[in-house]
């Protein structure tokens, strides 16, 4: 599998969708683009839009994933948490691929 959620992101994500009323079509989209100070972003956002040919799917904890091949080839490996302290919250990409990462953790190179 290139991506997982752990459990506690993927209750997250459920919280979110039941509160912004998501059509159960809806998907959870992880990606990678080009951008940020070390290379690449991650990307992470709601889509309903498959292609059999270019994308991966995924159910992780009851959350239906789908990743899109090229982005694969980065996050393969990769785990997705949340993260919820008293100073940040927010998911966080434990990526075994990234050779180097920036200090707020939402962009690397490969």
């Amino acid at each position: 599998m290139a991506v997982k959620l752990t459990e506690r992101a993927a209750e997250e994500v459920k919280r979110f969708r039941t509160e912004h009323n998501f059509d159960d079509s809806m998907f959870l989209r992880i990606g990678v683009a080009g951008g940020g100070c070390s290379g690449f972003n991650y990307t992470l956002n709601f889509d309903d839009s498959f292609d059999e040919k270019a994308d991966s799917k995924y159910d992780c904890f009851g959350v239906p994933l789908v990743v899109d091949k090229k982005s694969a080839l980065y996050l393969d490996g990769t785990t997705v948490d949340w993260y919820d302290s008293l100073e940040k919250q927010g998911f966080t990409f434990e990526n075994p691929n990234a050779v180097k990462s920036c200090g707020c953790g939402s962009s690397f190179s490969a």
